[in-house]
């Protein structure tokens, strides 16, 4: 990664993974294609050498454009819901684009890099594994992308490596807000924080500073990686119950008022299988190769998202 002529094509820019992203590989001398439908992150005093493409990678040719001569591609285009009717979109999405671009690669015999965005909650079942009933449409679809690049790596024409991610949690302005950003804004505006169920569900929550730098360790350790899934997260689940008193505590700390209530009440109807299944996720595997670890405490990650938020609103002129 070190040659400034490695071409990174970072598809789903302007995300909340792809900003951030997308900003630390600024810093590296590389040439990278920032891919996105909206305006990606504006970068300050890039290393890099930075393209900016935008476009709707469902449309014909878009994704061959999107990765023509990339060395690295990094798949961060996804599509999650809670509407039945989006679950066509969702497959167009999270399984379309991944055949898209095996197909692409097969026609270029380029044979590419994959960094492939997986979810954590398929936990360490092995590809060939039928899902299981807990299992949501989501998570199926990134199983079946998962296993698209897992024999198209196989067959030779790319070399993917999917890290599995534990929920990811911080703030990029602009972009998709996480359960604990949402519960953030809730509590800055005085509101209660309302849980589902009882609480002890237990969530494994990983700070958008410690993902980055898991993607980052991943294009350090491609050849080591390449072929199969790596767990990535905290090993450390905390219970949700726990996780909103921290951010109600957060919040009354940094603005000196009294914390926030949080209350209980029933799963709403649009709830998934795996709101209510406890993610631990072990990274050992991906420590032994890599070496990356998480830096970030849950609580240090709650500040940290928490300072931001308030930051941007007063930034913005709103109290």
């Amino acid at each position: 990664m070190a040659e400034t002529r490695t071409r990174v094509a970072v598809l789903g820019a302007a995300g909340f993974i792809g900003t951030a992203v997308s900003r630390a590989l600024a810093e590296r001398p590389v040439r990278l294609r920032l891919v996105s439908r909206r305006p990606p992150p504006v970068l300050c005093d890039p290393v890099a050498d930075v393209e900016v493409l935008g476009a709707d990678l469902t449309r014909p040719g878009a994704l061959a454009a999107a990765v023509e001569d990339a060395d690295v591609v990094i798949h961060l285009a996804a599509h999650s819901w809670r509407a039945a009717d989006e679950a066509t979109v969702g497959e167009r999405v999270n399984v379309g684009l991944v055949r898209d671009l095996v197909s692409v690669c097969r026609a270029g015999r380029r044979n590419p890099f994959v960094v492939f965005a997986g979810t954590g909650l398929n936990g360490e079942d092995h590809l060939d594994r039928e899902p299981t009933s807990r299992r949501s449409a989501y998570c199926t679809q990134k199983l079946t992308a998962e296993r698209a690049l897992e024999l198209a790596t196989l067959d030779g024409a790319l070399r993917a490596v999917t890290l599995r991610l534990a929920p990811v949690f911080g703030y990029e302005p602009g972009t998709r807000p996480n359960i604990v950003a949402t519960m953030a804004r809730k509590a800055l505006d005085g509101d209660a924080l309302t849980l589902w169920n009882d609480g002890t569900v237990r969530r494994d929550l990983v700070h958008i500073d410690d993902v980055t730098a898991a993607f980052m360790d991943t294009l350090d350790h491609l050849d080591a990686l390449t072929g199969t899934y790596w767990p990535v997260g905290t090993g450390r689940g905390a219970p949700l119950g726990k996780v909103f008193a921290e951010i109600a505590q957060v919040v009354a700390d940094l603005t000196n008022q009294p914390a926030v209530a949080v209350t209980c009440v029933p799963p709403p109807a649009n709830s998934l299988s795996t709101d209510l299944v406890d993610v631990d996720i072990d990274p050992a595997r991906f420590h032994a190769v890599t070496g990356w670890r998480p830096r970030l405490s849950l609580r240090d990650g709650v500040v940290s998202t928490v300072a931001a938020l308030t930051g941007a609103r007063e930034t913005a002129g709103v109290r």
